[in-house]
């Protein structure tokens, strides 16, 4: 609907103006009522739309068309005022400019009651009464009231000759989706789309977003899938790829997830934070850790992603599991900062410790235990010990070795390591007093 709605349905209806045989009176059997009905399409007896209402409604229009509003329903309201001397068509163009005119001031309600009443007068052309029909059915679909777009839509029907358009076929697939009648949704837009591809032509994008929506509220995923194939393929778009990755995660398919992911990657489509945390996920999972690293290293550098606790941890995870331990450290370092448990600092002191680190093991060992919350509240102070042990801090060793003791998860391993330092000790305490006497 637009400015020029008033002159191409004034033009239609004009055309459309056909005078035909008149209807017989009396029948004879059901064929000849078949027949009839059918022949009343093509011979349906219009009357002529006269100059002088043509000219009252050229004024309305022009009015409309300069923004005078006001001046063109004051217009129509005089030629209403004289309805009764004129026809059923002129009466049902008068209600189509009503209909235009109310549209472009978004009076919509009124807009449609003025289209609503088009129709009602007869008889009028039928490709004027059809394009009506047809504008009905958008603008209730525009105003939400699905089941009328429907009504509307079998009217048109009711009159067409031939096959029934696949944009038809859209709209009604758009109500019915609306009206949550998804399998009644499916077959129309199917009918639609693979009529068009018939014609070796390719299907309306947005058909093929209706498609798509309807079938994932079908919990239909593998169909899903197909129709992002076929967009991915026809339109190229990112958010299509980043789609059709998703749905392969779904799937269960996850190395055909990751596939689509980096390929869209290579591409330059995965830009917003939760894709590039995502595709770093997959990297992850699929142990290519390093590749996820890389990339969240420098999504964070360049303030693409947020520098939080749940990025940084990520990050030093996957550092971790590419085995590379001193990037892994200033990543879990921000993370435990950020963190108000001890968990990340306890896994820090088990990396320092790795890394012959003593005191930064101890330390980190001594931060994880003040904070607390930890899964395995043994194992800070088996680190701990074992680094007091590296630094000749025997005692201190033996006691943090005690503590680990306390604990089941850490029970047996300090238990090995406590003998081993207490024989350490004796050891050195032995050589210590051999060497002094």
């Amino acid at each position: 609907m637009h400015k020029s709605l008033s002159k191409r349905l004034l033009a239609a209806a004009v055309v459309a103006s056909v005078y035909g045989a008149a209807v017989p009176a009396m029948f004879i059997s059901t064929d000849a009522v078949a027949q009839q009905k059918a022949s009343e399409k093509k011979t349906r007896k219009v009357p002529t739309l006269r100059s002088k209402v043509y000219d009252q409604l050229s004024r309305a229009q022009t009015a409309a068309d300069e923004g005078d509003i006001k001046e063109a329903i004051s217009i129509l309201d005089e030629v209403e005022g004289k309805k009764s001397s004129m026809n059923s068509y002129e009466q049902a163009m008068m209600y189509n400019f009503y209909g235009f005119i109310y549209y472009n001031d978004e009076q919509y309600e009124k807009a449609l009651e003025s289209f609503a009443t088009v129709v009602e007068q007869q008889p009028i052309p039928r490709k004027f009464e059809m394009s009506t029909l047809f504008s009905l059915a958008q603008l209730h679909l525009m105003q939400g009231n699905y089941a009328e777009v429907v009504e509307y839509l079998e009217r048109w029907e009711s009159l067409n000759e031939g096959d029934i358009p696949a944009k038809n076929k859209v709209l009604k697939a758009q109500a019915l989706y609306q009206n949550k009648s998804y399998e009644e949704a499916a077959g129309y837009i199917d009918q639609a789309v693979a009529e068009h591809e018939a014609r070796g032509m390719i299907p309306d994008e947005g058909w093929l977003i209706l498609q798509r929506a309807i079938y994932y509220e079908l919990k239909r995923p593998e169909k899903v899938k197909e129709i992002l194939v076929k967009m991915v393929k026809l339109f190229n778009e990112p958010k299509y790829w980043i789609q059709l990755a998703g749905m392969f995660g779904e799937l269960g398919e996850e190395r055909k997830q990751l596939a689509i992911m980096e390929t869209a990657y290579q591409q330059g489509y995965v830009q917003s934070a939760a894709d590039i945390f995502n595709l770093a996920q997959l990297y992850y999972y699929h142990r290519a850790p390093y590749k996820g690293a890389k990339l969240m290293e420098q999504a964070l550098a360049d303030g693409t992603l947020e520098k939080n606790l749940r990025n940084w941890r990520f990050l030093g995870q996957s550092w971790q599991l590419a085995k590379e331990n001193e990037k892994a450290i200033p990543a879990l370092t921000e993370a435990a900062a950020l963190s108000e448990d001890g968990e990340l600092d306890a896994q820090l002191a088990q990396i320092y410790l790795n890394s012959e680190k003593w005191d930064k093991a101890i330390s980190s060992a001594e931060q994880a235990l003040e904070k607390g919350q930890l899964r395995n509240e043994g194992m800070p102070h088996l680190v701990k010990g074992m680094a007091l042990y590296n630094t000749g801090q025997y005692a201190k060793a033996l006691n943090q070795l005690a503590e680990a003791e306390k604990f089941p998860k850490s029970r047996g391993i300090a238990q090995q390591w406590k003998k081993f330092v207490q024989s350490e000790k004796s050891s050195k305490e032995q050589l210590d007093a051999e060497l002094s006497s």
